[in-house]
């Protein structure tokens, strides 16, 4: 193949996953496909269109990238749902937020394990370096779609036995703490970036490899401001939206 070929290829290529975009997203716009609905599959449309499914797929990207489309494991190419608004006032439950919004909300322990506490996790705990640390995993649902996944650190000393109250309270923190007495908490700070999904963190939220997520940084504190709960957070960056909310309740 000539090099004249291969970039007359090339550009054919850009114009079709341009086209089969611009038609998805006219078809979106004229309410072919409501929200949540699937649109066909990379090999359907690309033997509609008569391209490679890497076209399609470019398509896909570029209709994701524009925000009217999310792309998942198992569950394909969906149009856009509205994001779900998770509120970061001075308490903090996902439970709670998606209660507001009649969305249930649920979540799963994943593993547990105690651990030595390396030096920055033991500060923002307000505990010596090499303190014995709970490593709890966990992972939240909203309305059966995975909505974010966490590792929290605790002290193994204040909270004794947390792996196994963390599990009967449904791998809710807010009923944990209820065990040990503490009947209420407060947000201490939260630290937001954003980055791209690992293999790990794309599957348990099916969501692609690679695709953006916010990840949240916390500290949960008692009333009187002691430390007691660091937990880092990833969140589909495509189903959440952050909304800051410093004197709320």
């Amino acid at each position: 193949m000539t090099r004249t070929q291969a970039a007359t290829q090339a550009g054919e290529a850009a114009t079709a996953w341009r086209r089969i975009a611009d038609e998805i997203e006219a078809a979106i716009g004229r309410g072919d496909y409501e929200e949540g609905a699937t649109l066909p599959s990379s090999l359907a449309l690309a033997e509609r269109y008569g391209v490679h499914r890497h076209t399609v797929r470019q398509a896909f990207r570029h209709l994701a990238e524009r925000g009217l489309v999310s792309v998942s494991r198992g569950r394909g190419t969906q149009v856009t749902t509205p994001r779900f608004p998770y509120r970061i006032g001075r308490r903090v439950s996902m439970r709670a937020n998606f209660g507001k919004l009649g969305v249930v909300g649920s979540s799963e322990t994943l593993s547990t394990a105690q651990i030595v506490g390396d030096g920055e996790t033991c500060e923002a705990l307000g505990l010596q370096e090499g303190a014995a640390l709970w490593r709890v995993e966990g992972l939240s649902r909203g309305d059966g779609t995975p909505m974010g996944t966490g590792i929290h650190w605790l002290s193994v000393a204040r909270f004794p036995g947390f792996d196994t109250a963390f599990r009967a309270a449904g791998a809710s923190m807010t009923a944990a703490f209820k065990a040990y007495g503490i009947d209420d908490y407060v947000r201490l700070s939260t630290r937001l970036t954003a980055r791209l999904a690992s293999e790990r963190e794309a599957d348990l939220l099916r969501i692609e490899p690679g695709a953006a997520v916010m990840v949240s940084l916390a500290i949960d504190a008692l009333p009187d401001l002691t430390p007691i709960h660091l937990v880092s957070s990833v969140f589909a960056g495509e189903r959440m939206e952050m909304v800051v909310e410093p004197f709320a309740e």
